[in-house]
């Protein structure tokens, strides 16, 4: 038997960090919705009690270290299950890119394998387990749009963005999430996201509104570190994109565009700034219903 998976991108509308936690974690405010750009999981079930992964991405591992192999051994621990999986990964989400790839390859796989294996896990389950991989797994386990809490950990769905394009482009860096809270001093940010207007503009449709109220604290951080990153978003917004934003803790920027022919253009304009360019619509649809 085998089980088919999509794991789609995420972007962050917003991104506010609250204050750093006595836990070492930062507590944040988020606005996140997915984009149809995909990895693509097949699972199979084995025999033989292991987990094996393959993939046509020769630049991740394929062991220990990554997330779809540490959220299969995790759900055959808790649930006691003895057999085994092999699990093929159709890598297209950048690594490294602030996009969450890694976290959604892991929700994915949590989806997958409690319907290969019958576990009859509810969504809240998943969605448990998935915290334990990492804060933004949770949201991939059900995707849509969510206005996160906690570490982003805490969810609460919201309705979808106004339906338009997303052009993406990752400059040729990777970025280190751990670098940048690090370098963080939630104390000393001075200009929060308007995370609230932003969720009300959501909510009436109202895609100018939506676009003048995209914000990511994170970005100081990123920008001052990584340069390509704020020179990707300054050809961003003089190619026309009506709202552009820094995705999570970069590189990866994100413009939102209304028209089809803006968005071609802008995608056209900066394949000659970075080779990873896409031109995809939001994926307004959840992966799983709360």
């Amino acid at each position: 038997m085998k089980i088919y998976e999509k794991a789609p991108a995420k972007i962050n509308l917003s991104l506010d960090v609250l204050y750093k936690r006595e836990d070492g974690f930062h507590e944040v405010e988020m606005v996140m919705t997915m984009v149809d750009l995909a990895d693509r999981l097949e699972m199979t079930a084995i025999p033989r009690d292991t987990i094996m992964i393959s993939s046509q991405a020769g630049y991740i591992p394929l062991d220990e270290k990554n997330l779809a192999f540490q959220a299969a051994r995790l759900i055959k621990e808790r649930c006691g299950v003895r057999e085994g999986v092999y699990i093929h990964l159709d890598k297209k989400i950048p690594v490294a890119a602030g996009l969450a790839g890694g976290s959604s390859d892991a929700a994915a796989t949590l989806r997958g394998l409690n319907r290969l294996w019958n576990l009859g896990l509810s969504v809240e389950e998943l969605k448990e387990l998935g915290a334990e991989l990492g804060s933004d797994v949770p949201f991939c386990v059900t995707g849509g749009t969510a206005l996160a809490t906690g570490r982003g950990e805490k969810l609460e769905r919201i309705d979808a963005p106004p339906a338009c394009w997303v052009v993406l482009a990752k400059p040729p860096i990777n970025v280190s999430t751990a670098e940048v809270y690090g370098q963080l001093r939630a104390s000393e940010i001075r200009r929060h996201p308007p995370t609230a207007q932003l969720v009300q503009a959501i909510a009436a449709q109202d895609y100018q509104g939506v676009c003048s109220r995209l914000g990511n604290v994170l970005e100081e951080v990123t920008l001052r570190l990584y340069p390509e990153v704020r020179q990707l978003k300054d050809c961003m917004e003089r190619l026309g994109a009506d709202g552009v934003l820094m995705s999570g803790s970069g590189p990866t920027v994100f413009g939102l565009v209304s028209k089809e022919t803006k968005a071609c253009a802008i995608y056209n304009g900066l394949r000659g700034f970075c080779k990873e360019v896409y031109a995809i619509r939001l994926l307004t649809a959840p992966m799983l219903a709360d």
